[in-house]
């Protein structure tokens, strides 16, 4: 039956789905697994990279971007889509800076992207953007602000969230942790806590994840590999000591 109303995206299934929507919702959830938190004074964003082949040139494919000085994104999903937004969502911050003479805010440019999402769920000869986007930055104020977009076009703030093949998990291990995420004080806290949701849902080395930080009024700045090495090192440790506990309590 589903032949019948996934033809076009403006055709209702009876029970009221959107097919293509929900076909664009599994891309997403079949691309890599992508990671926000908010803290007090920073966003830290950490995304899966599947292709860790040592031929392979980095700087060709990133999926943490700038959209603005104070607004990075991540993704998870279609690569060739994500770049039609952030192009898009890149001329628009600029165009809002010359008219207002001022830095786009945070949700002015997600709500931006997140109608564009919805105005291709609407027309004929067009499909629906095929990907979830984590956005986070700073406001004039200095208060950082993190938001997820869908493929529907729906848009929601967050303190941390996660996306992507691995996202339910990643997602169970951040509510479960949700007083230890939203008390990060401290950056390195903050990253180690990025680094261990990225492994809940997989195994993971440093080559095979990117973490970087944004602060008010700084460079977003990429997390290197020896220091994710030591987050990933450590996490390990703990894994295999949380795992002889539970262990040794089932025993008792």
């Amino acid at each position: 039956m589903a032949d019948r109303y996934d033809r076009a995206v403006t055709i209702y299934s009876p029970d009221g789905h959107l097919l293509q929507v929900e076909y664009a919702q599994e891309a997403v959830r079949r691309g890599s697994t992508a990671v926000g938190l908010r803290t007090n004074d920073c966003i830290v964003v950490g995304v899966e990279k599947r292709c860790s082949n040592p031929l392979f040139e980095e700087r060709s494919m990133r999926k943490i971007c700038m959209l603005d000085e104070h607004v990075v994104m991540t993704f998870a999903g279609l690569t060739a889509d994500a770049r039609v937004l952030i192009s898009r969502a890149q001329a628009e911050a600029q165009s809002y800076r010359l008219n207002f003479e001022r830095p786009v805010t945070v949700e002015y440019i997600t709500r931006f992207m997140a109608q564009m999402k919805q105005n291709y769920t609407q027309s004929n000869g067009r499909r629906p953007f095929g990907l979830s986007c984590l956005m986070g930055g700073f406001d004039g104020d200095g208060k950082p602000r993190l938001f997820q977009t869908e493929p529907s076009g729906i848009y929601y703030e967050w303190s941390g969230n996660s996306t992507g093949r691995a996202g339910h998990t990643a997602r169970e291990y951040m509510e479960k942790h949700a007083g230890e995420l939203v008390d990060s004080m401290d950056e390195g806290t903050a990253v180690k806590h990025v680094v261990r949701t990225l492994m809940s849902g997989t195994t993971l080395n440093e080559h095979q994840l990117d973490v970087a930080v944004l602060r008010f009024n700084q460079p977003l700045r990429m997390i290197e590999r020896p220091v994710l090495a030591d987050h990933i090192e450590t996490i390990r440790r703990e894994i295999d000591a949380e795992l002889k506990a539970r262990q040794l309590a089932n025993k008792l």
